[in-house]
């Protein structure tokens, strides 16, 4: 399978023609505002742009660095292009992003000819031929759909002992910053991807930390919506109560960018019923966003003086921006991991059954019970590392209407919600909670998994379903930290204008060096 998306790759870059071998545009941290001024000056077309996309990807992800964050480029991405251009030169351009590549993780469904695997071997057939409405949303605006993005495999739910960023189907994710450290999960290959500069956005999903850890870890912004603005359909799902795509990239505002194309309701997912009632212009109040007087709840964990550093000085930038901020503590919230354990549990079987049922008669594993014999089967290529004990458990449920499943949702709806985020922003008569997004990423260990301890913001928002935007705060001990600003249901805009100001007044976000390893500094590597 690696040999055939290494094939594919060399097969799309060599389709650089004369007629468009022009001096290849400068796409390295390149903004969509970067991209367009390219396009309206006339200095780069959108088939120039996609070339050289390809071109890097094809020099950095199984070659160079070999960051193994792209599963397969889309053969019809020039084609897309090429449209846009014809589009563009018309005079009829369908909106900020005609003619911009975006990447896709590799658990959304896109029309184009390559397979939607969610990392998995089992899913290395599932070509479907439909677009997720998140990306026919995307599409109704032109953008071009360059390829999909290595991941967790199964979105990081097989085994509680899992690697983050590790694919059967795609190898491990390396992190840009220091190739030795872990790109998080479950949307690896988007976080490495946009770090990289292999496009300027691309799409994860999270449910719970999937956006916002390798956001943070990869130097990004990255935005976890509020779930049922954008659809789940198509989406290889984990739990139709957590589950959302959400956009990534170098900035806040290309995040609102891409965000704005993502929105909107989809019958098929009954979640999206508002969702139509938020469409608009997420970028439009950005520049003129403010935090003076802004109250904002300040939640601090525990973490090491590398990270508390970085907060602190986070938090000097938004005090002299105006913002009142407001210490509060995280109320005790027993049992809230085991009661969201509990729900994802139930909602994997139920839900990724409905979804294998639709999948091409190629594809052999048509329920959750399937996947684990073929995983079985395969058990070389599929569990050199860890096993599927999680998938196991999760076979073993009793369906949704089972006391106990109702029991936890209810339970850790409640914990996560009111008397989580909503009663920190009340204490502190807030609208905004900020705290640390993650620690900087640690080593990649393929023999006992992820090993992190460290302060994480994603559960109360994933859990309740508020959003949660990430923002990069700067380096601590040599890799990427972000500060979250998560907010109540519906307060997507609100973050990012807040995201915004901390972004533009702190200038934290550092490109990667693509080290060998972390550069810790002087004495705490060893050396003097």
């Amino acid at each position: 399978m690696r040999a055939l998306i290494v094939l594919s790759l060399a097969v799309t870059v060599s389709t650089v023609t004369p007629a468009t071998a022009q001096i290849a545009p400068k796409i390295e941290e390149a903004s969509i505002a970067d991209l367009r001024a390219m396009l309206a000056s006339g200095t780069a077309t959108s088939e120039s742009i996609t070339q050289a996309y390809l071109a890097r990807i094809a020099a950095m992800d199984r070659t160079g660095p070999t960051l193994r964050a792209v599963i397969a480029t889309n053969p019809d991405a020039l084609a897309q292009a090429r449209a846009a251009d014809a589009r563009r030169k018309a005079g009829k351009p369908l909106g900020p992003l005609d003619g911009v590549p975006v990447l896709i993780k590799d658990n959304i469904e896109t029309l184009d000819p390559i397979a939607t695997t969610a990392g998995s071997l089992a899913l290395k057939d599932n070509v479907t031929g439909r677009d997720a409405p998140v990306v026919a949303e995307l599409r109704k605006g032109g953008a071009v759909i360059l390829g999909k993005t290595n991941l967790s495999e199964w979105a990081n739910i097989r085994s509680n002992n899992s690697i983050s960023g590790w694919s059967a189907v795609g190898g491990q994710v390396r992190n840009p910053y220091a190739l030795d450290r872990t790109p998080c999960g479950s949307s690896s290959g988007t976080g490495s991807s946009i770090a990289a500069s292999f496009a300027a956005v691309g799409i994860g999903t999270e449910t719970d930390g999937s956006v916002v850890c390798p956001s943070s870890i990869n130097g990004l912004a990255g935005l976890k919506p509020t779930l049922g603005l954008v659809s789940r359909t198509h989406v290889v799902p984990i739990s139709h109560s957590q589950d959302t795509p959400g956009p990534m990239a170098r900035s806040v505002r290309d995040v609102a960018t891409l965000f704005s194309a993502m929105i909107g309701t989809d019958s098929a997912d009954p979640a999206t019923a508002k969702a139509d009632q938020y469409r608009k212009d997420y970028t439009a109040s950005l520049s003129g966003a403010s935090l003076k007087g802004v109250r904002i709840a300040v939640r601090r964990p525990q973490m090491g003086p590398d990270l508390a550093a970085r907060f602190d000085a986070a938090l000097a930038v938004l005090k002299a921006q105006g913002a009142v901020l407001v210490d509060v503590e995280q109320p005790k919230l027993d049992g809230l991991g085991e009661a969201e354990f509990q729900v994802l549990l139930y909602e994997l079987k139920g839900d990724l059954n409905a979804y294998l049922a639709t999948t091409p008669p190629a594809v052999k594993t048509r329920t959750l019970a399937d996947v684990i014999a073929f995983n079985e089967a395969n058990k070389a290529a599929e569990m050199p590392f860890f096993g599927q004990e999680t998938f196991i458990a999760a076979e073993k449920t009793r369906g949704l209407d089972d006391p106990e499943y109702l029991g936890a949702r209810a339970k850790s709806l409640r914990l996560a919600g009111k008397e989580g985020i909503d009663a920190m922003l009340a204490k502190a008569n807030a609208t905004i909670l900020v705290e640390p997004s993650y620690g900087p990423g640690w080593l990649i260990e393929p023999i006992y998994g992820d090993q992190y301890q460290g302060p994480s913001s994603s559960e109360l928002p994933a859990v309740s379903g508020y959003p949660n935007l990430t923002v990069p705060m700067g380096l601590a001990k040599g890799m990427p930290v972000g500060l979250s600003f998560i907010g109540a249901a519906y307060s997507d805009q609100k973050l990012l204008e807040a995201g915004y100001v901390y972004e533009q007044a702190s200038h934290a976000r550092v490109a990667p060096r693509y080290l060998p390893s972390a550069d810790v500094g002087p004495g705490m590597d060893g050396s003097k």
